[in-house]
């Protein structure tokens, strides 16, 4: 038997996380992965087993970089401030593209739910990884403990309410503002004595 041809993993891999990405796992096809990949069968089989497989591959890195592009901004900026970053897409360097096609975690929560509990399962873990990253953001801004653990909830929501309105398209001009209010309620929230520290929206 031949061997597989060799290739460049790394980049494979990122390839088939675009395309996972985009078009989701149920939608992509052994071919359609192939092709994004520049791969063939025998290749695929021997690196990546199935492609399920491939996709925990590619899940798991979208979450190790979504959390390392966060931590980095936070070691650059303001906690707060780098949290609407991460919010307003501009830690993607505001390419319209990729904010278009939401969050894989999100999206893939959404798209296996009640189809591969375990693959939703994996998505809601590194999910609940980025929610623990807010918390640790906030209460680097000041917020005690209780109230950074409530505002990330809140805030991971929210987060869950922009990923799935950027894959509708839905303008900028629309969630910019709204991204921008949420914050003033966290900034708000605080600066706000423990003795009264509700939030009223």
């Amino acid at each position: 038997m031949a061997r597989p041809a060799e290739f460049d993993r790394s980049k494979a891999v990122d390839r088939a996380l675009r395309l996972f990405w985009r078009k989701g796992y149920q939608a992509s096809s052994l071919a359609d992965l192939l092709e994004a990949m520049g791969i063939g069968r025998s290749s695929f089989y021997a690196a990546f087993t199935d492609k399920r497989s491939l996709f925990i591959v590619c899940l798991d890195l979208f979450a190790e970089r979504t959390l390392a592009l966060l931590e980095r901004s936070c070691a650059q900026r303001p906690p707060l401030d780098a949290l609407q970053g991460f919010f307003e897409g501009d830690l993607f360097g505001g390419r319209g593209e990729l904010r278009q096609w939401g969050c894989m975690l999100v999206n893939t929560a959404l798209e296996m739910a009640g189809v591969d509990d375990g693959l939703a399962a994996h998505a809601s873990r590194h999910l609940d990884r980025v929610q623990h990253a807010f918390q640790a953001s906030l209460r680097t801004a000041g917020a005690p403990p209780a109230l950074a653990d409530d505002l990330a909830a809140m805030l991971m929501l929210v987060n869950e309410g922009v990923r799935v309105s950027s894959r509708r398209a839905a303008p900028d001009a629309r969630s910019s503002p709204a991204i921008a209010a949420i914050f003033r309620l966290v900034r708000s929230a605080i600066a706000v004595p423990p003795v009264s520290r509700e939030i009223t929206l």
